[in-house]
């Protein structure tokens, strides 16, 4: 057998690939297996991605052929490719595109050029009341109104089905990105943004995946001066819709009375309309969901779903009902820890872009990000309640732990004079921070237009901390921040981790950097969860700094251990 000890892969023939991260090929590596495999466990020496089903369609979406993806495991593998392996990469990305989705007078035509797997489509019972009249042995009409629900269950038939039935064109709505902003700077798309415009544009529908701070937004705004047409966004929260509507204002040449808001204070249904998941999966008594109407409310062209990750599962029902208009998601990744990503590959469609952060990091684009965990004992007294208590409680306690509070007035000495972020999950240990170091709170308790006041002023550093909930996870801006504490996180959530990561990533003036610092008290299962979290970070090219705390009474991180 013939074996290259230089090169940086192990692939298995259980459809893992281990990477050797002290190779001088392992970025090479890490970015050709970003592209058609999964990452599992990335721990200090061997990290380990997994080669599924759903990885290798969204990388056939994307363009990439089977002899170029087998190519490049082989290049770099220390040993032969296993038989199987090869034979499940051609299975898998060949079956991509073999069913395609098309119009026809009587509604949807399903074909594909194999009589054999049409067949076996007829006779799926999980497809049998979505096939209507069969035309011959290579065509099946659908109705219209089963758009949706076909592309699911194709997708668990393991057939992803190429939807080429366009779009409705939506009413016309003329607009234009201008050249300089309100504040008379000059305005222009980055090269990276006018590529992931260009990769929706020619599909029509898709997701494009970049880091927080390298202008989502924009290309969404991209996208919509393409498309010309009455435009429906989605968002997070009431804080994000407000954004998305100032950056229209700003960057769009459009007239502002129409752009609307609908929301819990406002209910504006104009050309463009900007709302959130809430308001949309709202139920009243005796009434599902309300709002719904929202959808159907006006001719929409554009469907536009930001943070597409954390689209509510009400709102997949829905969009099953949308396949006639086009739908633009972002994301700074497609992780799901619901395990829906084909929900968001079937529905909104295929990852049509995505840019490495790294990359954006080394051209100037996002600032440049130190990661470093830091690692403290639970006080004694805490230790016996900790070993006693139930597996839901263990977490709490850890993720509680009131060490932490003297490590935070230890990082803001450090960091005196730099704009920090303290973020958490539980508001009881967000609250006793505030009060004991005299910082403002924000929470999903403060009303809408405080919270503003308080981003506002923290932009302009006039506020130089700000103690944040959940609620500050996503579509914030806040370009300042430079140092992020987390104290406390959603167990293992790596989505999570993108997001507050993301909060410190807009450019710095001069080129400055941030630093985020993630606070787990040590052999306990927040230890354990932060294991899981730092697979994101890894993904994206970033290590960890491992730095131990001794005591409270230290006020001293030891030197780091780099993972």
């Amino acid at each position: 057998m013939s074996y290259f000890p230089e090169r940086p892969l192990v692939v298995q023939s259980d459809l893992t690939v281990l990477l050797e991260v002290q190779n001088p090929l392992y970025e090479t590596a890490r970015d050709v297996l970003g592209s058609f495999c999964e990452l599992e466990k990335s721990p200090e020496h061997i990290h380990t991605y997994r080669i599924t089903p759903l990885s290798l369609w969204n990388a056939a979406a994307l363009g990439l052929d089977v002899t170029g993806t087998i190519d490049a495991l082989q290049k770099l593998s220390k040993y032969p490719l296993p038989a199987n392996v090869r034979h499940y990469i051609i299975d898998y990305m060949s079956r991509y595109g073999r069913l395609q989705l098309t119009k026809c007078p009587d509604g949807l035509l399903l074909s594909s050029d194999d009589a054999a797997l049409m067949t076996q489509v007829r006779q799926a019972t999980t497809l049998a009341d979505l096939l209507l009249d069969t035309v011959n042995e290579t065509q099946t009409v659908v109705s219209p109104k089963d758009r949706g629900r076909i592309k699911q269950e194709l997708l668990r038939f393991g057939y992803p089905v190429e939807d080429r039935a366009g779009f409705r064109e939506g009413a016309p709505l003329p607009m234009t990105l201008h050249e300089t902003t309100r504040a008379e700077k000059s305005f222009a798309l980055r090269p990276y943004q006018k590529q992931a415009v260009q990769a929706f544009w020619a599909s029509g529908n898709g997701v494009v995946v970049l880091p927080c701070g390298a202008g989502k937004t924009v290309v969404a705004l991209g996208v919509m001066a393409q498309a010309q047409t009455n435009t429906l966004i989605l968002a997070t929260n009431i804080t994000a819709v407000r954004q998305w509507i100032e950056e229209i204002k700003d960057k769009l040449a459009i007239d502002a009375s129409h752009v609307g808001e609908y929301s819990g204070e406002r209910k504006e249904i104009l050309p463009i309309t900007v709302s959130t998941y809430q308001i949309l999966t709202y139920r009243r008594q005796g009434k599902e969901f309300p709002h719904f109407h929202l959808f159907d409310a006006s001719n929409w062209g554009l469907i536009i779903y930001d943070e597409v990750h954390l689209l509510p599962a009400e709102i997949f029902r829905k969009t099953s009902e949308l396949q006639t208009r086009r739908r633009l998601g972002l994301t700074a990744t497609l992780v799901r820890e619901d395990g829906k990503e084909g929900e968001v590959f079937t529905l909104i469609g295929p990852r049509r872009f995505e840019a490495p952060w790294r990359m954006l990091e080394a051209q100037g684009w996002i600032a440049a990000a130190s990661c470093i965990e830091v690692r403290l004992a639970l006080p004694d007294d805490q230790r016996i309640e900790y070993a006693m208590a139930k597996e839901k409680r263990k977490y709490r306690l850890a993720a509680e732990n009131p060490c932490k509070d003297d490590l935070v007035v230890e990082l803001l000495h450090r960091h005196q004079g730099d704009q920090v972020l303290i973020i958490g999950q539980y508001v009881s240990q967000l609250t006793t921070l505030a009060q004991r170091l005299d910082l403002p709170l924000i929470t999903g308790q403060v009303p809408s237009q405080e919270r503003e006041k308080l981003y506002a002023a923290f932009r302009n550093e006039e506020i130089k901390t700000l103690v944040v909930s959940r609620v500050a996870n996503f579509a914030v801006d806040l370009p300042t921040a430079n140092v992020a504490i987390q104290v406390s996180g959603t167990f293992g959530s790596r989505q999570e981790e993108a997001q507050r990561l993301g909060r410190i990533l807009r450019p710095k003036p001069g080129g400055g950097s941030a630093t985020f610092y993630t606070l787990v008290s040590r052999d306990t299962k927040e230890q354990e969860f932060a294991s899981h979290r730092q697979i994101f970070l890894a993904e994206q090219g970033y290590r960890y700094e491992i730095a131990h705390w001794p005591s409270p009474s230290t006020h001293n991180l030891r030197p780091t251990d780099k993972y």
